[in-house]
């Protein structure tokens, strides 16, 4: 049996006298992870509490507590006049001490013990950076958010008792009165003929996507996209084994001819479209094709799965309603957020389609969003009753305008020689497009020198395009003077 003398605990176990966790938990635990990683052998005798105690420079009673803990756990077995041993069985040889330190004991291992499937489809394609000034494929600027306001809303809506219930499981079914008040704002913004039946709450577009790819498609089945598509989505539909197929597109939107064309030789399943603002080249889908799109569909019973990912942002006028309000045929799966203008923590996604399919979808949300943040949804489920949405969005659309005419503006005064791009209508990005003789990744790594981050996701090279997609709705004037000056700095000396 090995002599407690010779095992070194003050190297192993390190006792931090400003943590909340009790000295003599500290203790057993740290003991528990030598005994674990088999640096305690069953059978090794533990020293007396005094002598620990004097090792460790705490009081006896510390000590006697910790191997307290530690039988009681079954990690060793204090024997009355013996002393204390590691619990296991014993073999007929004692057991060597294995060398250790107390880097090894908290060592996490790197790799499994096991082989496990790894799938290069969801490789997603976004890299780490550290510069201070960052662009993005479009997303809000969280400063508009009111931030106050929605604290006060969701600390009344925690403290209020008649929610207490809602801290339980919910199936996922989400708040009823979020529901309800959402199912009126779309009603009346994007001109649905909805109820609450026709509404599942998720945790984004992504998440809803999904959801809705895993009971709606089968692996062969064929799926259309745009030929730029977002590529989030086209690795969730190739991850559920679908084939898919690019259409082309135009200033309209998606070439209705072309789909047409595959319909008569091809048996389509779904067509994936973000209509409203086409990613990434933020297109409108003309009101023609849209009439056109949803009569092939009826005709050739492809689901169109409708992704309006911005329809919040619109300038111009007023925006083209989405393809859902015009089915009849329930072929249109819509899928959206509410609301993108608010910071992320406050925002959740919906899915729109006929009940019978809202009910097989809630079954596959039991599983993975069990409870939902029916707290959240009822924050938001107020802001649309009280009317706050859409003072909120009507403010910061103007404000988004107005960055976007001032972007637009430096990027044509600052880089006119290299690009070319027509303004968008709505949404938070614009599609640019650049001299073919430019090396977009080199601009990237120009742009890394100058501290600014241009992600690769946003490049678009090959042959037949050189592009990007360039948000600008979190910067406010002044900030995107300086990337589009840092920015115009990297493309001349990559030349």
């Amino acid at each position: 049996m090995n002599s407690p003398v010779q095992i070194p605990f003050k190297s192993f176990i390190t006792i931090d006298r400003q943590s909340i966790t009790a000295v003599y938990l500290q203790i057993a635990s740290q003991i528990i992870n030598a005994i674990q990683r088999g640096y305690l052998v069953p059978g090794t005798k533990l020293p007396g509490s005094r002598s620990l105690a004097n090792t460790l420079e705490v009081h006896r009673n510390t000590v006697v507590s910790s191997y307290e803990e530690l039988q009681a756990q079954g990690w060793i077995n204090m024997l009355p006049n013996k002393g204390s041993f590691v619990a296991g069985t014993r073999e007929d040889k004692p057991q060597k001490i294995k060398s250790f330190s107390a880097n090894n004991l908290a060592h996490y291992p790197q790799r499994t013990g096991f082989v496990f499937k790894k799938d290069n489809l969801l490789d997603y394609p976004i890299n780490q950076s550290n510069n201070n000034w960052a662009f993005t494929d479009g997303v809000p600027d969280v400063r508009l958010s009111q931030i106050e306001q929605l604290s006060k809303w969701y600390s009344a809506n925690l403290k209020r008792k008649s929610n207490r219930k809602h801290l339980g499981y919910s199936q996922g079914a989400g708040s009823e009165y979020f529901k309800e008040n959402l199912a009126n704002f779309l009603n009346l913004s994007r001109g649905l003929h909805i109820s609450k039946n026709n509404i599942m709450i998720t945790r984004g577009i992504e998440m809803g996507i999904y959801i809705a790819t895993e009971i709606l498609i089968e692996p062969r089945d064929v799926v259309l996209i745009g030929e730029l598509s977002y590529f989030a989505t086209n690795m969730i539909f190739q991850k559920a084994g679908a084939t898919l197929i690019s259409v082309r597109m135009d200033q309209e939107g998606i070439d209705v001819d072309a789909v047409r064309q595959l319909c008569e030789t091809t048996k389509i399943r779904m067509l994936y479209l973000t209509p409203h603002h086409h990613y990434p080249t933020t297109v409108t889908l003309s009101a023609a094709r849209r009439i056109e799109l949803l009569n092939l569909s009826a005709q050739y019973g492809f689901i169109i799965m409708e992704d309006d990912y911005d329809y919040d942002f619109h300038y111009n006028s007023s925006p083209i309603l989405p393809l859902a309000s015009a089915d009849s045929q329930g072929m249109v799966v819509y899928i959206g957020s509410f609301c993108k203008s608010l910071a992320p923590g406050f925002r959740t996604g919906f899915i729109v389609a006929p009940e019978e399919l809202i009910r097989e979808l809630h079954k596959f949300l039991g599983i993975i969003d069990q409870q939902g943040d029916v707290l959240m949804e009822g924050v938001l489920g107020e802001m649309i009753e009280e009317g706050e949405i859409h003072r909120h969005l009507k403010k910061a659309s103007k404000i988004y305008q107005q960055r976007r005419d001032h972007f637009s503006g430096l990027l044509r005064n600052q880089l006119n020689p290299y690009i070319q791009f027509d303004l968008p209508t709505g949404g938070l990005a614009i599609w640019t497009q650049w001299d073919s003789k430019l090396n977009l990744m080199r601009i990237s790594k120009e742009c890394q020198k100058q501290d600014l981050y241009l992600p690769t996701p946003l490049l678009y090279q090959s042959k037949a395009i050189t592009a990007m997609r360039l948000g600008f709705g979190n910067f406010n004037d002044q900030e995107l003077e300086i990337v589009v000056d840092k920015l115009a700095t990297a493309v001349k000396k990559s030349l």
